[in-house]
């Protein structure tokens, strides 16, 4: 085998798109919180946007809760007009966020909560 040949062959196996990489990091680490985040951003990112909410839900709720996966939830659903069921995801990120001492992003999605309504 020649050493192009070799390369063209190495090259096959990799992952190109960077969704491809995070499914193929997952596979390795399948608990790994920022992985799974991302990969519902890049879900989000080809239409399948209700898949990847359903992850950035999972996150938002597990041991411990994702605070990023809250705000990014709720943009989901305010994309979609679901603006009560976004509300209910601020209050409980805006919470939570509270509780590990995350100001910054309490704080983010308070002005989130605002622009939409508080209700």
């Amino acid at each position: 085998m020649t050493d192009h040949a070799k390369t063209d062959h190495a090259s096959s196996s990799v992952p190109s798109s960077r969704r491809e990489k995070i499914e193929a990091l997952l596979r390795d680490d399948p608990d790994d919180v920022f992985l799974r985040y991302s990969l519902a951003l890049e879900m989000e990112a080809a239409g399948e946007w209700e898949a990847g909410l359903e992850i950035l839900e999972a996150i938002a709720r597990g041991t411990p809760p994702y605070v990023p996966a809250f705000q990014m939830a709720a943009q989901h659903l305010v994309a979609r007009q679901r603006i009560d069921e976004a509300r209910a995801t601020l209050r409980e990120g805006i919470e939570e966020a509270r509780r590990q001492g995350k100001t910054h992003a309490a704080g983010e999605m308070s002005e989130l909560l605002m622009s939409i309504g508080a209700e």
